[in-house]
């Protein structure tokens, strides 16, 4: 049993008492707590059914070699998760809680929910034996100060009929939760248009393939509610597909999945036949002079889990069969990959690699995110050293997850690099960096910088941070500490799987792969 058993937290001589005395139809604020902390567990490490059966799937049928490895690397690192319970991703999200409550429960409860989700929340993350990265900050204006242990959750409430409680938990990545969108169309506007001209601007950042959450109707802020919510949908398409559809909503689905798919963004932005595993769509009613609508994506670290509280406990969790997932040999799909010395990165050597070259990367790898990244800006422009030296170095883009027992460190996978673009050239000139490591595609003012400094840029699949993890035989802080999961760290690999994404000319598989695949979609 996953979840907390009420009766092994008693002493075995008072276990049957308790229980001939508990009332069966009281929900306690224990249960809730111990429910909403195992649930962030349980989603942190194990995959929804439908959606490891969907990649499967989309793996299976893939015809871009880059895009299939990257697949196979998303589901490799899922059955690795969910046989040594460790995080899918790094980035191990914000805590989003939806509560249905029925306004019959009979409770116990003494705080307000936000208090009782937020104990749950902090008690999910801050567990020993498979500690969850707390990405939350208090003050999104000022000093950014990490709540060290993930709190506040993203708490919404809906009170219902009935006499129980219906929770939805999901983790919700930084990535993909940067690229939610909303309008206000006409109401005579094609959501179908909208959608799949701004899906084609989001680059790869939000880690596809993945699920749209799409909200039509009510106002700004329901029509992005409604957005989330869909995001927990079951995963259907292909039976849609299949069957064909029975109604608008159905209609627009179909419609939406097909012309995503046909703009060959594919898996991590390499161009491939699938970028877009479900499309998922609410509706509400509007103002007559008003069509709102909303978009998120979700990532290929989908994580989301349901469960109802009705007085008998808190509740269980089951986890996947690991007959679920595909038998995939990533040695056999690497083999042709090309092994890259980190601690002897020349100028001859980078000239020769080639955006879409698979690399098996060994040697001397720094960390440095955004904030190392400002920090290092901070002390060029005071003349000052920085605390390490880049010169004819790589830098990886991560916050890794705390490592645990004999762990060199946590799950660590990519985070958007796009964000350490401003500061790329600065850096390029000022160190002698040579080599950036990250997910997603690099604005225009980073490949200026990569071609001006003759350096590169690889890609590690975001989605895949415990494999990623394997690679790393060594980790030790360097340099600023103080910044938590931000700090730089050195780190010894030892045949880390990347894709060259930019060359040092400056040339894009960003670009290049999804042009490539770029089709004209087939519509009913």
């Amino acid at each position: 049993m996953l979840a907390t058993n009420f009766a092994a937290m008693m002493p075995s001589n008072t276990i049957s008492a308790a229980w001939k005395t508990r009332d069966m139809t009281l929900i306690r604020e224990d249960d809730l707590i111990a429910s909403i902390a195992e649930a962030l567990q349980y989603i942190s490490y194990f995959h929804p059914t439908d959606f490891i059966q969907a990649m499967s799937a989309a793996w299976q049928r893939e015809e871009n070699p880059g895009a299939k490895q990257a697949m196979a690397q998303i589901l490799v690192n899922s059955r690795m998760c969910a046989i040594g319970r460790r995080p899918i991703c790094q980035d191990t999200g914000a805590a989003n809680i939806h509560i249905r409550y029925g306004v019959e429960a009979k409770t116990d409860f003494k705080r307000s929910l936000q208090e009782i989700c937020d104990e749950g929340t902090r008690q999910g993350y801050l567990r020993d034996t498979n500690p969850l990265r707390a990405s939350v900050v208090v003050d999104p204006f000022g000093d950014r100060k990490n709540s060290g242990d993930n709190t506040p959750c993203m708490l919404t409430v809906e009170m219902v009929a009935g006499d129980k409680i219906e929770v939805e938990v999901a983790a919700k990545g930084g990535g993909s939760e940067n690229k939610a969108k909303f309008t206000t169309l006409n109401p005579s506007g094609s959501i179908a248009d909208w959608v799949v001209d701004t899906v084609e601007t989001l680059g790869a950042g939000w880690c596809p393939p993945g699920i749209l959450g799409i909200g039509v109707g009510g106002n700004a802020d329901k029509a992005m509610a409604l957005a989330k919510a869909a995001l927990s949908d079951p995963i259907d398409l292909h039976d849609l597909q299949r069957r064909g559809p029975s109604n608008r909503t159905e209609e627009l689905r179909l419609e939406i999945a097909e012309r995503v798919n046909a703009l060959g963004i594919g898996a991590q932005g390499l161009g491939g036949v699938t970028t877009v595993l479900d499309v998922k769509i609410r509706s509400f009613p509007t103002h007559a002079a008003s069509l709102p609508v909303g978009l998120i994506p979700n990532c290929a670290a989908t994580r989301h889990v349901h469960f109802t509280l009705d007085g008998s406990g808190p509740a269980e969790f089951t986890p996947p069969d690991l007959s679920l997932w595909p038998e995939i040999l990533l040695d056999a799909a690497s083999a042709h990959a090309r092994r890259l010395d980190l601690d002897n990165l020349t100028d001859e050597v980078l000239a020769t690699l080639e955006p879409g070259q698979t690399l098996l990367l060994s040697g001397t790898l720094y960390t440095g995110r955004d904030a190392a990244h400002k920090r290092m800006i901070d002390l060029l422009d005071k003349g000052e050293p920085l605390p390490v030296d880049l010169n004819g170095r790589a830098i990886y883009y991560v916050g890794p997850v705390d490592a645990v027992g004999d762990e060199a460190i946590g799950p660590a996978g990519p985070t958007t690099s796009t964000r350490m673009d401003k500061f790329t050239d600065r850096i390029l000139a000022d160190t002698g960096l040579k080599l950036m490591i990250g997910k997603a595609e690099r604005g225009p003012v980073a490949l200026e910088a990569i071609a001006k400094h003759k350096a590169a840029y690889l890609i590690a699949v975001g989605g895949a941070a415990y494999l990623v993890s394997k690679a790393i035989k060594a980790a030790k802080p360097v340099a600023f500490q103080d910044l938590g999961m931000e700090a730089i760290y050195e780190l010894q690999v030892e045949d880390m799987p990347v894709t060259v994404a930019v060359d040092t000319q400056g040339n894009s598989i960003h670009k290049t792969g999804p042009a490539a695949w770029k089709r004209t979609p087939v519509l009913a």
